[in-house]
């Protein structure tokens, strides 16, 4: 029988939770301590009516800093939901090609990859051969060399043109 496990909290250990004799100190005016004793810097915390929020737990003695906790994780959150609204996902859209593409269908493609690469998507060209096209695979190259000239400016090659079976495969990503 064994007793079930502590359950893990998230964020820095505050008051009681700190159980290291020394701590350097920082004050609730920014002033740094020094080494303190952690029963003098949870006194001086508890006068000031604020927590003892451990701030750097690695460090040798670990950094404490007597602040208002609710305070502390509100700004947090606050901070990470901002970094969470400008973060972007990129994603991988696909545009599939055959050797004997028409101008004009190729033309539409090239359209909706441009779209793509405003948006800041990877682009993934795959030129799927069927029959006896398996044997030009030169074409196959000419029309993903030409995919690369004309997005010379807008995009750079992440991979190289490579063959996969009976399709060749080549991506591409916003500069």
């Amino acid at each position: 029988m064994r007793a079930p496990p502590t359950p893990e909290k998230n964020g820095p250990r505050i008051n009681q939770q700190i159980r290291i004799p020394e701590v350097q100190l920082i004050d609730d005016a920014g002033q740094n301590r020094g080494a303190v004793p952690i029963a003098d810097a949870l006194r001086i915390a508890d006068e000031a009516g604020l927590d003892l929020v451990e701030i750097v737990p690695n460090a040798k003695p670990p950094v404490c800093k007597i602040l208002d906790y609710g305070k502390f994780r509100f700004l947090e959150q606050k901070k990470a939901a901002e970094a969470r609204k400008n973060q972007t996902v990129v994603e991988l859209k696909e545009i599939k090609l055959r050797p004997g593409i028409d101008d004009h269908d190729y033309e539409v493609k090239m359209r909706a990859a441009r779209r793509f690469f405003d948006e800041g998507d990877k682009v993934k060209v795959t030129l799927r051969f069927r029959g006896r096209e398996l044997a030009h695979q030169d074409l196959g190259y000419k029309l993903l060399f030409r995919v690369r000239q004309e997005f010379a400016a807008l995009a750079k090659v992440e991979s190289e043109p490579l063959m996969e079976g009976r399709q060749m495969v080549m991506v591409m990503a916003p500069k």
